[in-house]
């Protein structure tokens, strides 16, 4: 076998247990149990609404299939930049799951890593197979970004720090849209990073409404500005 395959192979069973493991630990994870927190967070701002993490199966199926197509493309030079970087978020990510449940704050930790080497595999990610490479990737690290600044509120408003659950929802909502712009800067040919954000962004408008009216309102106006990223990048011609 050779090297190229092995790798190729490799990030195919990383994207299998990432998908088999999260759902088959915590089956039922919608978010950190409040009690987890000196100071409970049942109902924290900075939460998506819990239909959000529907997406989740749509990320995992997607990274499998471009998992599989990468492996019979395992010599094409402008996929190989993108496996490692992939491969270890998705390694960090298989046991991401269970270890929320027993500790939040090595699940930020971890969450952020995540999203780190997922950001860097988009950026690395061909600019052939837009479909079965570029999106998948972008997608991930889009829901990822807001996702980890979800985990941060959760963890500073929990232990007190400084803020309440309101304050750290505005500044992990400002701190996931400057994460989110830089992200698109980086890689302004995947609208799928954006809109990825934007669909946790969207469930916290969902979450907010009626209750956190500044809340809804920042994340209402993210997801207008993400959107208009995303139509943007769409029309990007094709190099």
């Amino acid at each position: 076998m050779t090297n190229t395959r092995m790798i190729a192979l490799i990030h195919l069973l990383a994207a299998l247990a990432f998908a088999i493991a999260g759902p088959l630990l915590a089956p039922d994870f919608r978010g950190y149990d409040p009690a987890d927190f000196p100071i409970p967070q049942g109902d924290a701002p900075v939460g998506p609404a819990g239909y959000a993490f529907s997406i989740w199966g749509v990320i995992y199926l997607w990274l499998i299939i471009s998992a599989a197509v990468g492996l019979k493309r395992h010599d094409a030079p402008d996929w190989a930049p993108m496996r490692g970087p992939l491969i270890i978020a998705l390694l960090i990510g298989t046991p991401w799951l269970s270890l929320a449940v027993a500790s939040p704050i090595l699940a930020t930790v971890m969450i952020f890593a995540m999203l780190a080497f997922a950001l860097k595999a988009m950026s690395r990610a061909p600019v052939l197979d837009p479909w079965l490479a570029r999106a998948p990737n972008a997608l991930f690290a889009g829901w990822l970004t807001a996702a980890s600044f979800a985990s941060l509120g959760y963890v500073g408003a929990g232990y007190g720090i400084v803020f309440g659950a309101v304050g750290w929802a505005y500044l992990c909502l400002i701190g996931a849209l400057a994460v989110a712009y830089a992200g698109t800067r980086l890689r302004p040919d995947a609208p799928l990073y954006p809109l990825g954000t934007a669909w946790a962004l969207i469930a916290i408008v969902v979450k907010n409404w009626g209750s956190e009216w500044g809340v809804a309102g920042l994340a209402g106006l993210g997801t207008v500005l993400l959107l208009t990223f995303a139509v943007k990048a769409w029309r990007r011609p094709a190099p």
